[in-house]
């Protein structure tokens, strides 16, 4: 049987310390949060190793070392309200909420949007909501916010995303460029979002943020 307390703090210690993530607040989600509970039951004995974990088609819990690394890059402080667009099974959404005053998850597919739902609850989340609806759209209602991160790869970011972050508002994304990829931190200036380099990552492109191709003849 796995020791998932252990797995934790081997992750912490193996993965996320040596990549130079060491603010204490997320350590201390990331040691917190039981991320088995929130990866499909036939995969919780792999849900601590440094890869990402697949939960649907072009769905993945992204690795703890990218996911890790994009919340040092937010610095995400305790008066934020926070967008986590993809938030898959509430993994992502409950080590957030730890580091937020709120969290808004977002997910368009409605059975784990439910499921997350009640994964959060159980885990006494209870700064966080779970909305259901197309991830490219993201949510104006509970706009503008702090700080956006998207749980997956895009090629381009949708122009809603822009009109829901504040002024100095943060986002973060891995833009997919072939086999490749770079994630990358963004800054809503008054002339749009400012983007810069964090680090080089790759992950699936998810539903809503591919580009589209031109028709050849």
């Amino acid at each position: 049987m796995t020791d998932f307390a252990a797995a934790r703090e081997a992750m912490v210690d193996r993965q996320v310390r040596p990549s130079d993530v060491t603010r204490y607040p997320i350590i201390e989600a990331l040691l917190r949060v039981p991320r088995e509970d929130f990866v499909p039951p036939a995969l919780r004995p792999v849900a601590y190793l440094g890869e990402h974990v697949p939960l649907a088609e072009d769905r993945v819990l992204l690795d703890p070392r990218v996911f890790a690394k994009m919340l040092d890059a937010l610095d995400i402080g305790p008066s934020d309200l926070v967008l986590d667009v993809g938030c898959g099974l509430g993994y992502s959404t409950a080590v957030i909420a730890r580091l937020a005053e709120a969290v808004i998850a977002l997910e368009e597919d409605a059975a784990m949007a439910q499921e997350a739902e009640a994964r959060l609850a159980a885990g006494g989340a209870d700064n966080a909501v779970v909305e259901q609806g197309p991830l490219a759209a993201g949510i104006a209602r509970h706009g503008p916010f702090d700080v956006v991160i998207i749980e997956g790869a895009i090629e381009a970011l949708p122009e809603a995303f822009e009109a829901q972050l504040k002024p100095g508002g943060r986002i973060a994304a891995i833009f997919a460029n072939g086999a490749g990829g770079q994630a990358r931190l963004g800054l809503m200036t008054p002339r749009g979002i400012a983007w810069r380099r964090i680090f080089d990552a790759t992950a699936p492109v998810m539903p809503g943020f591919a580009v589209a191709k031109a028709f050849e003849f």
